[in-house]
């Protein structure tokens, strides 16, 4: 016996609306029912299942009454044949087409009892002709490089020792300079090649990446977007890729051939397989709060107004600033990103999310993705943006920093901890933090440098310090060099790479989980433009003259790190332990001094956001000076014993880091 809402499909397949009503209107009332999820989602293998002998298409359609799958001749030919396909339980249609259509076109005619009729990509589909024309057929297992049954993520202990390093596939190997050959350059290739340097002889790209000592490198949009017109190699054709297509396949321009389905699913596990043989991560940046075109996107053209949030008068949700929010909150929106997510992890080995505008979903779907994560390996990383967005969603329900409680094992960036430590991005770049020379911001500093548990007041709830990324840069808005440009126009280039210095060492030294900006090392610029999300290679290649330039700056972030995974004590997982183990000495007068105690040896932290050169007092017992002036003595240098008997000197904008051995301790 049907229900009161199948019944009411059921006129509206026919033609009959209720009386007072269009048909329009009847289908827009039954979508946004609140009871349709539960008669009408659906747990069917959605999309194009390949098999040799046969691929099985299935497409969620419940609001169609008829749905025909195109089949095309070739990828780019007009010549089709068209099937029609059965409708079954909730709203699902489907078709056993038999034959090996591996690497086949095709699209869905998916017709309304209104008269429109939709011509539209599949939203599961796993592959795509150039520029999102069509779907593709893929057999997965015809896709994968050599030995790809043997790649494996490397080891990683702890998420405590993560350490992230943001790129776009692009600018990290675009420039001349890169020493990529020129048709990988900007391409997932171009992160696959070892042995590129410098004109000076210095390592770039894969090599480079591995030298720094990251774990994790986490790059920009890479599933296929609109914004990059694909087969037109142009400096200028450039979009950091957060206008969203086909959410399950490549983005074709990173591909040496995009008018090939199968080279860029290929080249992309290349470039994973790659970056795992030299010991690092990959962390996908996601863009499931939006697309590029809602109106003419396959979601909104397979179920009109279900997969996008409305406001109670049906006007489109618009809290992520570009025109529509995806409602993940609906049930089949909300399977349609677990999916996804967990189809990226398996296929292509992905270690890591980072969701862009988080605060977008709810609550339920990121602990439902974390849950299905943790299924196929608990170590995959999910961060994500924790802004309350003005979206048509209860704030209780936002994945935002404010719920982070509900989230437990998913990281948000700490807007704290960044404007702290250089100031806010808001206005015209003149605001200032400790690292550029702002005043009485020490406290505030240390209690997100610390791990985030002393935040409460500040509307931070986080059940550890993992959930929280330290940054002072990404790819929006100025790079930190850009910014200290403008706050610090009055100052000679070597006081701002002090600070810089400065400011990334608190980066690097804080408890959670930190997070660099590619160049970040080096001082790179982008010429002061603020959002270069399309403003071409010339501004946002990675230019690695500054690797040559600022070797110094490189040795010494590179040492950073390797001095950070080397002692447990700078990367905590609890907020007791580092209660236990950390002493404020000093937080005041713009100096900072840290204690740090480990079982067999104490170190301690001296930063100097002055400008003037300064005399610490040391605690009691010999201290050996580690580093000092952005240096780390070798094994080789004279590493000389101090004592309280003769200050500290600290110089102006520096930090000095100094141990103390076991007897030796106080």
């Amino acid at each position: 016996m049907k229900n009161q809402l199948e019944e009411r499909l059921d006129k509206i397949l026919q033609g009959i609306p209720p009386q007072g009503s269009s048909l329009d209107q009847a289908m827009d009332d039954l979508v946004r029912a609140p009871e349709f999820d539960n008669y009408f989602a659906s747990q069917a293998q959605l999309g194009a299942n390949y098999r040799p002998e046969a691929t099985s298409f299935r497409l969620w359609a419940p609001l169609a009454n008829e749905v025909s799958l195109l089949i095309y001749q070739d990828l780019y030919s007009n010549r089709q044949a068209q099937y029609p396909m059965q409708r079954q339980e909730r709203g699902v249609f489907s078709l056993d087409l038999p034959g090996d259509w591996h690497n086949t076109a095709y699209l869905y005619k998916v017709s309304f009892p209104n008269g429109k009729t939709n011509f539209t990509r599949d939203p599961y589909a796993l592959g795509a002709t150039q520029n999102s024309q069509r779907s593709v057929v893929v057999d997965l297992s015809r896709t994968n490089p050599q030995n790809w049954d043997q790649d494996q993520s490397p080891a990683l202990k702890s998420l405590s020792q993560a350490v992230i390093y943001e790129a776009s596939v692009r600018d990290l190997t675009s420039a001349d300079n890169s020493g990529v050959k020129p048709k990988w350059r900007g391409k997932f290739l171009g992160l696959s090649q070892k042995g590129t340097k410098t004109p000076q002889g210095q390592s770039t790209g894969l090599d480079y990446l591995k030298d720094l000592g990251i774990s994790h490198v986490q790059l920009l949009p890479m599933a296929d977007f609109k914004t990059v017109i694909e087969g037109i190699e142009d400096s200028d054709n450039y979009n950091w890729g957060y206008d969203p297509a086909d959410y399950n396949v490549p983005e074709g321009s990173y591909a040496t051939d995009s008018a090939d389905p199968i080279c860029r699913i290929r080249e992309m596990k290349t470039m994973v397989q790659s970056l795992h043989q030299v010991g690092i991560r990959v962390i996908m940046d996601v863009v499931y709060n939006h697309v590029y075109d809602y109106i003419n996107h396959p979601l909104e053209l397979t179920v009109p107004n279900y997969y996008f949030r409305r406001d109670p008068d049906g006007t489109i949700s618009n809290g992520t600033g570009v025109g529509n929010d995806t409602a993940s909150e609906r049930r089949m929106m909300r399977e349609y990103i677990v999916r996804s997510v967990c189809y990226w992890a398996k296929e292509y080995h992905i270690d890591g999310f980072r969701f862009d505008l988080m605060g977008i979903h709810d609550v339920k779907t990121m602990n439902q993705v974390r849950q299905a994560l943790d299924a196929i390996d608990p170590s995959i990383l999910i961060l994500g943006e924790g802004w309350n967005l003005g979206t048509y969603l209860p704030d209780e329900d936002k994945a935002c920093l404010v719920n982070a409680y509900k989230t437990p094992r998913i990281a948000y960036f700490d807007d704290h901890f960044r404007d702290s430590v250089k100031g806010s991005d808001q206005g015209e770049g003149m605001d200032t933090g400790y690292a550029s020379g702002k005043f009485s911001v020490e406290r505030t500093l240390l209690a997100s440098f610390l791990g985030g548990e002393r935040l409460n007041k500040l509307a931070i709830n986080v059940k550890s310090p993992l959930q929280l990324v330290k940054y002072v840069a990404a790819h929006d808005n100025w790079t930190l060099w850009d910014k200290l440009a403008i706050s610090h126009s009055f100052e000679s280039q070597g006081k701002r790479q002090k600070r810089q210095l400065l400011a990334n060492s608190l980066v690097l030294l804080s408890q959670g989980i930190p997070f660099l900006h590619a160049g970040q090392e080096f001082f790179r610029t982008k010429q002061g433009v603020r959002n270069s999300y399309r403003h071409g290679d010339r501004i946002n290649q990675i230019d690695w003259s500054l690797r040559d330039k600022h070797r110094n700056a490189v040795d010494y972030l590179r040492d950073l790190i390797a001095f950070r995974q080397a002692h447990p004590v700078f990367h905590l997982s609890d907020f007791e332990s580092i209660d236990q183990s950390v002493e404020v000495l000093k937080a005041d007068f713009q100096i900072i001094a840290l204690l740090y105690h480990e079982e067999d040896a104490d170190y301690l932290l001296v930063f100097n956001g002055q400008t003037n050169t300064i005399r610490f007092t040391l605690p009691d017992g010999d201290w050996q000076l580690l580093a000092k002036d952005y240096h780390f003595l070798a094994a080789d240098e004279e590493k000389p014993l101090l004592s309280n008997e003769h200050p500290l000197v600290v110089e102006e904008l520096s930090l000095s880091i100094l141990k103390q051995q076991g007897s030796e301790k106080s």
